[in-house]
């Protein structure tokens, strides 16, 4: 390896941590206090994909327990930063004339074309 060479490797592995602190960083909000990996609360639940999350895990439910869970909305919810994102939604949902409200846990990976729900209760 020459000098050259070695110049620029000690100028890059800094430059790619400081990449990789900042860009974890923002997938978790970049907020002070926060947590990598911690859970971050979701400031708009009307979101377009957070409604389509909420609305997988209702219908992966109805599949797994043969139930007929209608989706209204999602309430509330929080994600988390891992191999992908985990959602944890409080969810309303009709079941029959009854509005009920549902936690719903889904890990989402959209690169790998995967979603699965991991958990979903009456809360």
């Amino acid at each position: 390896m020459t000098l050259k060479s070695k110049s620029l490797l000690l100028l890059t592995i800094p430059l790619l941590v400081a990449f990789v602190l900042f860009d974890a960083s923002a997938a978790v909000g970049g907020r002070k206090g926060t947590l990598l990996g911690g859970w971050s609360p979701i400031a708009d639940p009307k979101k377009p994909q957070v409604r389509e999350i909420g609305e997988f895990a209702v219908t992966e439910h109805n599949k797994q327990a043969k139930t007929e869970l209608k989706f209204e909305s999602v309430v509330r919810g929080e994600t988390q930063v891992v191999a992908g994102t985990n959602y944890r939604l409080v969810i309303g949902a009709r079941d029959g004339a009854v509005l009920n409200n549902y936690e719903a846990l889904v890990w989402d990976k959209p690169w790998e074309r995967f979603r699965n729900l991991t958990s979903f209760k009456r809360v």
